[in-house]
């Protein structure tokens, strides 16, 4: 049995979308469906409230995915938790492939499964990522991976076509299955990643105790991508750099991580403003400077490793 949770901010009619889907496609494998609302100021969660199934928890402010999912795990117990982004919509086998994967005795061991997710076009998205070193993140502070012949450069493994079944570093959060186990032994989200890499850090973690990540192309669910971040593209970017950041110190030796904060904060806004220009994206620069003004005064919370932080 699996529990769902979705985090809920804002997500209009792609939240009632979801979950139908959800409903529409179970076949016995559902113990609960719980909608965090992280202090959504539409009226999407009032369009689930009700449905078959739906426990909805309203937190009252948005206190971040990580945080918010860990909310909606407690509030469940069954073996299994699919942390469902409201951006998604689940297909006939979306759940039960997965599932059934998890279950075989031969991989009692497997902690998190992913499967391919499909844009509008019905792409397979390259939702994959390596975990995070330090050249990885320095090519994508420098925009080194959007350049040909150097798209596996960054963290996202945007080199590979993602049609084989493969144990992986991590699979995206918009569909991330786990065992509460393993989601219990490593303990949940760390709540300091306001959003972004906190899956990272959770795929990481658990891969540490013994748990690693598998990704299967034989189920597809529908995956828009951006979510409500895009109504907000400096927060995002924000968000984005201070999670990159958090993670570096958490995670790198000092030296590294050192040296990351001084790329991201001293060159890479040169190079981000280069490529919005070379697209003629003018709004890019002012959204980018605004996101590295709200990060240079949050710099003292990011070096005390401080939590949830609200530019």
């Amino acid at each position: 049995m699996i529990d769902i949770v979705t985090v809920n901010w804002n997500s209009g009619t792609q939240l009632k979308e979801c979950i139908d889907s959800v409903l529409d496609h179970d076949k016995g494998e559902l113990s609960s469906i719980i909608v965090v609302d992280n202090g959504s100021t539409d009226d999407s969660v009032a369009t689930v409230e009700g449905l078959p199934g739906v426990e909805v928890i309203h937190t009252g402010e948005n206190l971040g995915f990580g945080a918010a999912c860990n909310i909606g795990a407690k509030a469940g117990q069954s073996p299994y938790i699919l942390f469902l982004n409201p951006d998604t919509r689940l297909e006939a086998d979306s759940i039960s492939v997965p599932l059934a994967f998890m279950e075989r005795p031969e991989n009692g061991k497997v902690g998190i499964c992913g499967i391919q997710l499909v844009d509008e076009q019905g792409r397979v998205s390259r939702t994959c990522a390596r975990y995070p070193t330090l050249g990885r993140l320095v090519s994508s502070a420098l925009g080194l991976d959007k350049l040909p012949g150097l798209t596996g450069s960054g963290i996202h493994m945007a080199d590979w076509g993602h049609g084989e079944i493969t144990r992986v570093d991590h699979v995206m959060g918009a569909f991330y299955l786990i065992r509460r186990r393993a989601f219990e032994v490593v303990g949940g989200f760390d709540e300091r990643f306001f959003v972004y890499l906190e899956d990272v850090d959770l795929s990481k973690g658990a891969n540490e105790a013994g748990w690693p990540t598998w990704y299967l192309t034989e189920a597809q669910a529908f995956h828009a991508g951006g979510g409500t971040s895009r109504q907000v593209k400096a927060h995002r970017l924000f968000y984005s750099l201070r999670s990159r950041l958090l993670y570096a110190f958490k995670h790198f030796p000092r030296w590294q991580a050192w040296l990351l904060l001084v790329v991201t904060n001293v060159i890479e806004p040169f190079t981000r403003s280069a490529w919005c220009l070379l697209r003629g994206d003018v709004t890019g620069v002012k959204h980018t400077w605004a996101a590295y003004r709200m990060l240079w005064r949050a710099m003292g919370h990011i070096l005390r490793g401080e939590g949830r932080y609200n530019p």
